[in-house]
C-alpha cells in the first residue's frame, strides 16, 4: 500500500471486548511505521457529533429517533473529519462505524434494517465518491456472558452497557450477519484470548495486508 494512500480501520464488537485497548495499541504501529494516524470514534469525533453521543447514549428515545441521531452525527464525522483524512493520506482508527448501527440499532433494537441501509446509502455517500466503508473491519467477538463479567461494577453503564445479556446476544448476531455479507472486509478476532494474544492477532490481519510490516 503506498504511504500517501488513506487506510480507513474500524473497530467494532460488543461493550467489554476490548476494543479501546489495542485501538491505542495499532495507532501507536502505525506511527511508528512513518503513518500519519487519526484515532476517532462513533458517535461522536467532532464537538456537534459529541454532543449528539450524550443523547443517544443517556436519554430514552424511539428506534427511529436514536437512528436519525446516529446517521446525523455520522454525517458531520464524515465530512469533518474522515473523508479529509482519507484524502490527505492518513491512516483513520475508528472506535465504531455503521456495523455497529446495525448491530446495535438493527439487531439489538430490532429496528427496520431497510430503513438503516438506505440511510446508510443517504449518509455515506461523499460527492464524486463511492459508499464510505472501512477497507477493514476488526471485529473483536466476545461472547456476551463473559463481556458481562468484565463490565460488572467497571463504570457506571450508559443505556446500552445496561441492557440485559439477551440484548447482546442479539447485536453479536448482527456483527455476525455483517460479516457474512462482507467476509473480505472483516477480520475477526478472538476476544477471549489474553491481551497480548489478541494484539498478535490484531497485528496479524494488519501484515496479512501487507499494511504493516
Amino acid at each position: 500500500m503506498s504511504s500517501n494512500q488513506g487506510l480507513f480501520i474500524s473497530f467494532e464488537g460488543i461493550d467489554g471486548a476490548g476494543k479501546s485497548t489495542h485501538i491505542g495499541r495499532l495507532a501507536q504501529a502505525f506511527t511508528a511505521s512513518g503513518r500519519t494516524v487519526v484515532l476517532t470514534r462513533e458517535p461522536g469525533g467532532t464537538a456537534l457529533a459529541e454532543q449528539l453521543r450524550a443523547l443517544i447514549l443517556n436519554q430514552p428515545m424511539d428506534a427511529l429517533t436514536e437512528a436519525l441521531l446516529i446517521f446525523a452525527a455520522r454525517r458531520d464525522h464524515l465530512q469533518n473529519v474522515i473523508v479529509p483524512a482519507l484524502a490527505r493520506g492518513d491512516v483513520v482508527l475508528c472506535d465504531r462505524f455503521t456495523d455497529a448501527t446495525f448491530a446495535y440499532q438493527g439487531f439489538g433494537r430490532d429496528f427496520d434494517l431497510g430503513v438503516l441501509t438506505q440511510l446508510e446509502l443517504w449518509v455515506q455517500t461523499a460527492p464524486g465518491l463511492a459508499l464510505v466503508q472501512p477497507q477493514l473491519t476488526l471485529w473483536f467477538d466476545l461472547p456476551p456472558s463473559v463481556a458481562a463479567q468484565r463490565l460488572a461494577g467497571a463504570r457506571v453503564p450508559d443505556k446500552f452497557e445496561a441492557q440485559p445479556v439477551a440484548f447482546f446476544e442479539r447485536v453479536a448476531s448482527g456483527y455476525a450477519a455483517r460479516e457474512q455479507a462482507d467476509p473480505k472486509r472483516f477480520a475477526r478476532i478472538d476476544a477471549q484470548q489474553t491481551v497480548d494474544a489478541v494484539w498478535l492477532s490484531v497485528h496479524a490481519a494488519l501484515r496479512q495486508r501487507a499494511w504493516l510490516p
